[in-house]
């Protein structure tokens, strides 16, 4: 056995190489995360790197999912409440503060396609989990795929736009501004974050019924018929709303 093939079956080796190349991303950026710079600060051979990862991008794609780790396991360990909308806030809050505290990983999940279809696509999942339940307690206002695409753009577009500022000139207040925006969009609360309002309009109605349908237990209708009845509640959510009188 090589001593590169040796010292990929290490055990730790991968560790090494992870936590070396965090290091690097944290302290200049993804730039700085070169295959010879990991391997020489984990103490591997070149070869090593490449027996664990494949090539670069695929250690770019692990040096993400490593540095997510802590962020996702925060958004699991969130509690809910029974205030769907609120739940929904505080998950906004999670992931500025996430982008801001850790700006390196942050660039590399979501400023780069291909880091993002790997690394963020479970906490995309959390946050359809979490305006699923906005939709079941008749609360949003569109159905629950529009709304997750609309406050996942937002959020990635703000966090973003405050990293591209110094700290010192960073907004204040502009997170705040988008999230109830958002909410304001998206929910039937009105940007108030304590009311625990019911299915007040078709859209609200709509969302509810589109989400008890996932239950399996609901077996009254066919798949196809199925299929066709979430196919019009979808576009009862998406519709446009009216003014009344209009």
């Amino acid at each position: 056995m090589s001593e590169a093939a040796a010292q990929a079956s290490t055990p730790g080796t991968r560790e090494r190489l992870l936590r070396a190349a965090a290091e690097l991303l944290t302290e200049g950026g993804r730039e700085a995360v070169s295959t010879r710079a990991v391997s020489a600060a984990a103490g591997v051979q070149a070869p090593t790197l490449y027996r664990v990862f494949g090539d670069k991008e695929g250690l770019l794609d692990a040096v993400a999912e490593y540095g997510f780790q802590g962020y996702l396991a925060d958004k699991q360990a969130l509690s809910w409440t029974d205030n769907p909308v609120a739940d929904l806030r505080r998950s906004w809050d999670l992931h500025v503060e996430f982008g801001l505290s850790m700006p390196a990983y942050y660039r590399l999940i979501y400023g780069d396609a291909r880091a993002a279809e790997g690394s963020a696509a479970r906490a995309v999942d959390m946050l359809r989990e979490l305006i699923a339940r906005v939709a079941s307690a008749g609360r949003l206002r569109m159905s629950v795929e529009r709304a997750t695409r609309f406050m996942h753009a937002n959020g990635v577009g703000v966090v973003l736009t405050l990293l591209a500022a110094s700290p010192q000139e960073r907004e204040q207040g502009l997170s705040e501004l988008a999230r109830e925006s958002v909410m304001r969009t998206i929910t039937t609360d009105g940007g108030e974050e304590n009311v625990v309002a019911g299915p007040a309009t078709v859209a609200g109605r709509a969302g509810a019924l589109r989400e008890a349908l996932r239950d399996p237990g609901t077996a009254a209708l066919t798949a196809g018929e199925r299929t066709l009845l979430t196919e019009w509640l979808d576009r009862l959510a998406d519709a446009p709303e009216r003014s009344p009188g209009a």
